[in-house]
């Protein structure tokens, strides 16, 4: 299992910073020209949608598969199988519909399109060069007999999708990138989509110190934060704790309404 981050550590300090440079020298270099892309698109897209469109926009171009946080083509097809083997052991089944917030390049959707029943994979995202790249997943892997629907959004009041819908809504590396804001829309809204019993996990970057966010990208909160947040829109929460046993950097909270969460 990989070690755990510190989760008290502040990584807007000083300290942080130059303790960070001298154990990864190597890495200097590249977090200095993203602190100035950071710089750059930050001054030119005050909205935060608007912002992280260009973000993907760039890493896209360069790679998809490091786009979405994947390092190696082997990470990307591991990080992938975890999130899909993960839901599954939960319940997820063929005939479960699913919504996938911030789908990427179909990492983790290419194994669920194949899984599900037709028509039952609902995949958005705020990026349309991901979606393109999401595309080319599903023709890459012959997909397109499953239906897959990829749709761009610029929010998450899910306004388009109906009432009741999606036994399952999914969000890896969202909320990881997100302020309050836009995690507080989309709990406000996520209850009117799911299905009764259904359920919505996310992950986070946890920190059990202050939190705080680097460059306009990465978003630390506590557990309590999230879970807090979520009762305030009629929400019941849960910390996943077998989610941390499979090694992955971030956390994992699952949400149902409260009218059907389970005792």
């Amino acid at each position: 299992m990989a070690t755990r981050k510190n989760l008290r550590a502040d990584r807007t300090s000083l300290t942080h910073k130059v303790g960070y440079a001298l154990r990864h020298p190597t890495r200097v270099a590249a977090h200095a020209r993203r602190a100035a892309r950071d710089r750059w698109l930050a001054h030119r897209h005050r909205d935060h949608v608007a912002y992280y469109r260009a973000v993907m926009a760039s890493d896209t171009a360069r790679d998809p598969e490091a786009a979405v946080g994947s390092g190696s083509h082997d990470r990307w097809l591991a990080l992938g199988a975890m999130q899909f083997d993960y839901l599954r052991e939960h319940g997820l089944s063929p005939r479960h519909r699913l919504l996938d917030i911030g789908c990427g390049n179909l990492r983790a959707g290419r194994l669920l399109i194949d899984y599900l029943d037709a028509g039952h994979y609902y995949g958005i995202d705020i990026s349309p060069d991901i979606l393109i790249a999401a595309k080319r997943t599903v023709t890459a892997q012959g997909l397109q007999r499953k239906l897959p629907y990829l749709t761009l959004t610029h929010d998450l009041t899910f306004d388009f999708l109906p009432d009741r819908h999606f036994d399952v809504v999914h969000a890896h590396s969202v909320f990881s990138h997100s302020p309050l804001e836009v995690i507080d829309e989309c709990l406000a809204h996520v209850a009117r989509i799911l299905a009764p019993g259904g359920w919505f996990d996310f992950t986070f970057d946890r920190t059990e110190g202050k939190e705080h966010h680097v460059l306009h990208e990465d978003f630390y909160y506590r557990t309590e934060t999230l879970v807090g947040l979520a009762a305030r829109h009629g929400l019941r929460a849960r910390f996943m704790d077998d989610w941390e046993l499979r090694g992955h950097g971030q956390s994992k909270i699952r949400v149902h309404a409260a009218s059907s969460a389970p005792a």
